[in-house]
């Protein structure tokens, strides 16, 4: 009865999912009724909104990113299946009816023992805990260990979350939320400690690439608008070779103009529709501010949402459609892949975001950043294909059986490739990766001890200032 419930709310999807959560969520902290309803369909209608556009940019860029690879004559035999596909997976697993609840639970104990603040009802993307289990349990045979294993990730991602929750403030613009989004936020850690380094460079650490200093040295050509036709200009030529060398430039180049637009389109609209959904969200946001500060005074919450909310950063996208191509090379030369991007290439703007997010825009260092991004995942995604694919054939699917995959012997993921903590809890938990386990989770831990103070140092000036506004405004009689 549990099971079937649970996917009958997550089968509604997100658009109408969330709006549920959020009404209800609302309710909970005495926004009333009219209010409530108010910011759950709005943020309903923005994840509509952003769906319509990463939908337009899978549909587009996804295309020519194939066509790119087969002009170089990439033949790996690990195929990227794409995030849904992945969610799917892990969704249709044993586990699954079990951990949505024990997550939840573990994420309201975490908040009223004060050891996370973030309130994580981005429900949808709890199948990233999910898919750990899943693996662990197809690892180990051992349902216990499975679900373990998810409470033990998700744990380590509500920490990541609330220790970048400035970051999401004052980089991004949006006060009182998280993003406890496993494929991005685990990168948060390693990507700072580059940045770090990358800053006592001569030249690359004070070099100015922002977008608004971008604008600023190429005028108009800096603007988002142009930017994204320049880029689709580059992937639409590149994957048009082609058409070029059949001599059909009429089509080629309409292809590329096609492609020019619509990328246009997309860094143009992203930004707005994102707007969309947080307006829904501020009232809910500060709702749960005030209900804590009564019943737990100087508890200040976070609300974690999706990495959907962010990605329509300017410098964040025009780095992702770069790394497209990137991405495609990197495959061919990297030692130990064997994993095609596929069908996660146009959602590149999700796993990079924080090696951009680190650098604060700056598209030199948060270029850089993001090629490492894409080389561990291609890794990674290498390394978790045969657990993946023994998932997809007890659900029913299988590479040999879906058309456009033969060729194929495993399915893995951009997507999953970039779940850096489960893949190192999938090491602790089998015996015989439990040495690289450790390892890894020592270095990822040093890591981020390393870095502990960059993000408020990064910050502390805006901090400052957010903090003597919230005094001000404490201090203002009411009327």
């Amino acid at each position: 009865m549990l099971e079937q419930a649970v996917r009958y709310i997550l089968d509604l999807g997100a658009p109408v999912m969330m709006p549920l959560i959020i009404t209800l969520l609302g309710l909970g902290l005495g926004q009333g009724l009219a209010k409530s309803f108010r910011a759950g369909l709005t943020v309903g209608v923005g994840f509509i909104a952003i769906g319509l556009v990463v939908g337009l940019l899978v549909q587009v860029v996804g295309p020519k990113a194939m066509a790119f690879a087969n002009v170089l004559g990439l033949k790996l035999d690990v195929l990227d299946v794409g995030w849904p596909m992945g969610a799917a997976v892990s969704f249709a697993s044993p586990i699954a009816a079990a951990l949505i609840p024990a997550v939840l639970v573990l994420n309201v104990v975490l908040v009223v023992t004060k050891v996370t603040r973030t309130v994580d009802v981005d429900l949808w993307n709890y199948w990233h805990f999910i898919y750990t289990g899943a693996v662990v349990h197809a690892a180990t045979g051992s349902f216990a260990l499975g679900v373990v294993a998810a409470l033990v990730t998700a744990v380590v991602i509500f920490k990541l979350a609330d220790w970048t929750a400035p970051a999401v403030e004052h980089h991004f613009g949006l006060p009182g939320i998280s993003l406890p989004h496993t494929e991005t936020i685990n990168w948060a850690p390693l990507m700072f400690a580059l940045e770090k380094i990358e800053r006592r460079i001569p030249w690359l650490g004070q070099v100015k690439a922002d977008p608004a200093a971008i604008r600023k040295r190429l005028g108009e050509l800096g603007e988002p608008i142009l930017m994204g036709a320049i880029l689709g200009c580059l992937i639409g030529a590149l994957g048009g070779v082609q058409l070029w060398k059949a001599h059909e430039y009429g089509k080629w180049l309409k292809e590329v103009l096609r492609l020019a637009v619509t990328m246009s389109a997309v860094l143009v609209v992203l930004p707005k529709v994102v707007a969309i959904l947080m307006e829904g969200l501020i009232p809910i946001s500060e709702g749960a501010r005030e209900f804590l500060q009564k019943r737990f005074p100087g508890r200040d919450v976070l609300i974690g949402l999706d990495a959907a909310v962010v990605i329509g950063h300017p410098a964040n996208m025009a780095i992702a459609l770069l790394c497209v191509p990137i991405a495609l090379l990197l495959a061919v030369v990297l030692p130990g892949n064997r994993m095609l991007p596929f069908g996660d290439l146009a959602a590149l703007p999700f796993y990079i975001l924080w090696g951009v997010a680190a650098s604060r825009g700056n598209m030199i260092r948060g270029l850089i950043n993001s090629i490492v991004i894409i080389a561990l995942i291609l890794w990674i995604g290498t390394s978790l294909g045969p657990l993946t694919t023994e998932l997809a054939r007890k659900a029913g699917w299988a590479p040999e059986g879906i058309a456009g995959a033969q060729g194929y012997t495993q399915w893995s993921g951009v997507a999953l490739g970039s779940h850096v903590v489960p893949w190192i809890v999938l090491q602790l938990f089998r015996k015989q990766t439990m040495l690289v386990g450790i390892a890894s989770a020592l270095g990822f831990g040093l890591v981020w001890f390393w870095v502990r103070n960059e993000v408020r140092e990064q910050y502390a000036e805006e901090i400052a200032a957010a903090a003597k506004a919230r005094e001000e405004s404490a201090e203002e009689p009411s009327e």
